[in-house]
């Protein structure tokens, strides 16, 4: 007997059993992946959360470190100031480079 691709012979009817098992197993399928949904996450976003971070974490780190580094030498604002500037460096090109990554890339992609 000759055969076609799906390995079935052309000219038996299809079973009637299988058709209602594949409506069925399509039909719970359809409900398990509505009832499992998984929102995922906009990679867009999780970029705006690392620009935002970077841009406020890299300044107040170095405000904070040159406060104490003041305390300690007892040059009030200059250790402060310093490493505030230089924060803001570190902050505008850990952005840059971020932009260059693309959104979709691999979870630690930019940081």
């Amino acid at each position: 007997m000759a055969t076609d691709e799906t390995g079935q012979d052309p000219k038996l009817p299809p079973d009637a059993r299988l058709d209602s098992l594949e409506k069925r197993l399509d039909r719970l399928q359809e409900e398990e992946a509505k009832r499992t949904h998984v929102v995922r996450p906009d990679p867009n976003y999780r970029i705006g959360q690392q620009v935002l971070g970077h841009l406020v974490g890299a300044p107040a780190g170095g405000f904070l470190i040159g406060l104490g580094l003041d305390a300690v030498f007892g040059t009030r604002p200059v250790f402060m100031l310093l490493l505030l500037f230089f924060g803001f460096g570190v902050g505008i090109r850990n952005v840059m480079r971020i932009s260059k990554t693309p959104p979709g890339g691999n979870p630690g992609a930019g940081s």
